[in-house]
């Protein structure tokens, strides 16, 4: 067991110092730059990731839970147009079966995020905290720290690059769910009924679109 743990941890180092000698170059840019380029990385991959790889599990278990929510609904939904006919298709949907599906749907949902998103991103912790401890960061830039902050008390508080990174993860989330939101708000106002869409011209006898119509007109 101890000669497993030393492999591993042997392993874990190379890694770490290949990662720390691969990103080096950016060390020009100072730790507080380098610090928010990995964590807006991290969560790009993570979300990357997250949207590319399903288990094959997870997949069978969404399209089963979908079936069954769906027919759930509809049962709700007839409840006031049929009460019979929703009571008869409530008679169908097994409670227990239900259950089970939703709970192995959201565990098997949790397990592949927990793959996806959570470890790379406190494996990217764990390596900043490590590779920029405090002893590391003086040997490299000259501080302990990455910078202070001035609190509303008028003392400072001496930032690490473990709650750096963290700050920066969330407001990297943050960032892409309003860019989103936006971006959805912005499609959904150009698709609204009643907006003339923009029609690229195309020649028609010799002329455009849009010319054709005006000589059709006079």
């Amino acid at each position: 067991m101890d000669t497993l743990w030393n492999l591993l941890f042997s392993g874990l180092s190379q890694l770490q110092a290949w990662l720390l000698h691969l990103i080096s170059p950016l060390h020009i840019l100072g730790p507080v730059a380098v610090t928010a380029i990995l964590a807006v990385f991290t969560v790009l991959f993570a979300r990357s990731f997250t949207r590319r790889f399903k288990t094959r599990r997870y997949k069978e278990l969404e399209q089963e839970f979908a079936y069954w929510f769906n027919l759930k609904q509809e049962a709700v939904k007839m409840r006031d147009e049929d009460p019979e006919k929703a009571r008869q298709l409530g008679i169908n949907i097994d409670k227990g079966k239900l259950n089970e599906i939703y709970y192995n749907y959201f565990f098997e949902g949790f397990l592949n995020n927990l793959l996806t998103t959570y470890i790379p991103i406190f494996s990217m912790l764990a390596f900043v905290n490590y590779s920029y401890r405090p002893e590391s960061l003086t040997v490299m830039f000259g501080k302990d720290h990455l910078f202070e902050l001035l609190w509303l008390n008028g003392r400072t508080y001496a930032i690490g690059p473990a709650f750096w990174f963290v700050s920066c993860v969330f407001a990297t989330y943050l960032a892409c769910f309003l860019g989103s939101f936006f971006i959805k708000r912005f499609n959904a106002r150009r698709a609204k009924p009643g907006r003339k869409a923009l029609v690229h011209p195309e020649k028609h006898g010799g002329m455009s679109v849009n010319a054709s119509l005006k000589q059709d007109a006079c």
